[in-house]
Formats: C-alpha cells, structure tokens, sequence
C-alpha cells in the first residue's frame, strides 16, 4: 500500500447495479492512473445504495461483487487501492451520527445535488437517509482523512458541505479532521445510446464494461444518431451525433478522420458504427481478460474486499478514537460515572 505517500485519495461508488462506459470515462480511468500517485480508498457504496433502493437491500451483496469485478478489470490493483465495503466499517455510521448533531436540515434542503435528484426522481417527500446523504459522504471522506477527493460538477455541493462541518467540528472540539479538496475531471459526461441523457444503468441506455463483443455491436446498432441524416449520401452532423461522442472518447486519434468523412458523406452511420464498436472492444478486451481470472477465483475477489475492509477498519478505529477524544466522550468504563 501507499502509506509514505502524503495525499490520500477517497472515491467510489453506489452498489446499485454493474459499471458502464460511462463510468469508465468519467471516474474509473482517472482512478487507475491515480492509484500510482496516491493512497487510494475506494468505497463500495452499499449504505448509500440504500438511499434510493431501500426496498431491495438483498440485491447489494449481488451488486457490490460485481462492481468489484469491474474495478478490479478495469485495472485497479489490489496491492495500490484499499477496496472497501461501506457497511463492514461501522464506524462510518458512528461517524455519520456525530456529525448530523450540528448540521441543519435547512442547509441540507438547499443543497442543489439533493434537490435536483430528489426532482429527477419524482421525491415529494424527503426520506432522513436521502436528505442526510452528504451527512453520510462527509463520514466516508473524513474516517480516513481523504486530502483529495475526484468528483463531477454535480458533487461539488457535497464536497463543500464535507469542508463546513470538518472546519465545524475542528472550531467546536479540537482540529483533528483534514479538509478535503475536490478534484473535478474535465472529461464530459458520455451520453447515453438513446441521445437523450448521460448514459445511466437505471435508463437502460448504457453498454456495462462486462459487455462481449457481440453486445457491443448490438448495442451501437441501434444508438441513435443524426436524426437530420436520413439517408448515408445526406451530409451529417457529427457534433450533435451521439456515436460521434463516442469517437471523442474511445478513439481521440481518428475521430477527425471520423468528423469529416461524416460532414461530406463519405462515411455512413453503419460504418461509423461498427468503428467505434472496434474501438471500444479493443479497450474492453483486457478487462474481459482480467474479468475472467478473477470470476474462475471468486474467492480472490472475496479476499481482496476483506483484506481491503480490514485495513479501512483500522484507520477508522484510530480516526474515531480521535473524534472521541477531541468531544470529550472517549469513555473507559469504571471511569464515565465518575
């Protein structure tokens, strides 16, 4: 592990279903390169999963193994990132409790991730656990004193509400805590096959990083493209053209070669198609590979994630012995009624 190095890094994602393109481009790429320069921590969700699929808690332990599966294919080493079940670190939750004693209801309604997904979702009212998510967030970044933290626009909320109550707690009992600093990827969100949003695994508009080959293809077959292009001799579009965003993404070298021949015609949408479709095969045939090792040895999986949960637990045993220690609450017992 990266223990000597100085920043430690703090990432990861709900166990709401597998991983996809999306996620690769916008979070998993930059966390693979990551890994060399930093302690990384990333964290499996299942807690937070809960905020929004609290009717189907069965249906984590199924997704946290497969998410696990994707991390460890898409290159995540097990020997530079610490892997992490949320929910087998109670004193996160601990953590969680502290802090939503200080933090107000009103700060957490304004928030505008909250507010924007509640509306995406449909929410007229506000369940504890989904209102007090960046409550819950601030306690994954700050158990392990996580200096960086990557995130999109979106979370940029979060993050700043994670450096009020660190720099709350620190003026209120002692300055334990470290405050962290977002780091916002510059890569745009990847839109989904249907042209109309991000690609997501809920709309059913995403190719998942476990696809085969053959999926692949299927999939970008029926991926929306140009709708002013009606027929292949008719000039396109490409910076409206969904697929062509895929170029941008999976295939940088050629995706002027791809733009012009499109603008004059000279390439159809079939061809641009089954192009990208190599394109993004020939970046998911080494995860196939590292896919299948590890799904031959699922005990591995398992070790790694306990091995990974162990380490995460330890840290936040000290973290907590702090955060007790600086309230005033670090009880021994003979010694709390006196």
């Amino acid at each position: 592990m990266n223990t000597k190095l100085q920043d430690r890094v703090l990432t990861g994602d709900r166990t709401t279903g597998k991983l996809h393109l999306g996620h690769y481009v916008g979070s998993l790429k930059n966390r693979v390169e990551m890994q060399h320069q930093y302690d990384m921590f990333v964290l499996l969700a299942d807690v937070q999963a809960l905020t929004t699929h609290y009717e189907a808690p069965q249906e984590m332990g199924r997704h946290l193994r497969q998410i696990a599966l994707d991390y460890l294919a898409v290159g995540l080493d097990p020997a530079k990132s610490t892997i992490f079940i949320q929910s087998l670190v109670p004193e996160i939750a601990e953590l969680t409790v502290f802090y939503s004693m200080f933090v107000t209801v009103n700060s957490l309604r304004h928030n505008p991730t909250i507010k924007s997904e509640a509306a995406e979702r449909g929410y007229t009212q506000l369940y504890y656990g989904f209102l007090g998510y960046p409550v819950s967030q601030a306690a994954d970044i700050t158990f392990c004193k996580a200096t960086l933290v990557p995130v999109g626009d979106d979370q940029l909320p979060h993050i700043e509400q994670t450096r009020k109550i660190v720099r709350r707690f620190n003026e209120l009992y002692a300055p334990v805590l470290v405050e962290p600093k977002a780091v916002v990827g510059e890569v745009p969100r990847l839109i989904g096959l249907d042209g109309k949003s991000k690609m997501s695994k809920s709309l059913g508009n995403a190719i998942s990083l476990d696809a085969t080959a053959k999926e692949v293809q299927e999939k970008l077959k029926v991926a929306v493209t140009d709708p002013a292009r009606v027929r292949k001799s008719d000039p396109g579009h490409p910076d409206v053209c969904p697929v062509f965003s895929y170029h941008k993404a999976f295939a940088a070298e050629s995706a002027d070669e791809i733009a012009a021949g499109c603008r004059s015609a000279a390439i159809g949408c079939v061809e641009c198609k089954q192009r990208v479709a190599k394109q993004i095969n020939d970046l998911l045939d080494p995860m196939r590979e590292r896919r299948e090792a590890y799904k031959v040895h699922p005990e591995r999986v398992d070790e790694i994630l306990v091995a990974g949960t162990e380490r995460a637990r330890s840290i936040a045993k000290e973290t907590m012995q702090e955060i007790r220690s600086a309230m005033g609450i670090a009880y021994r017992l003979g010694e709390a009624c006196n």
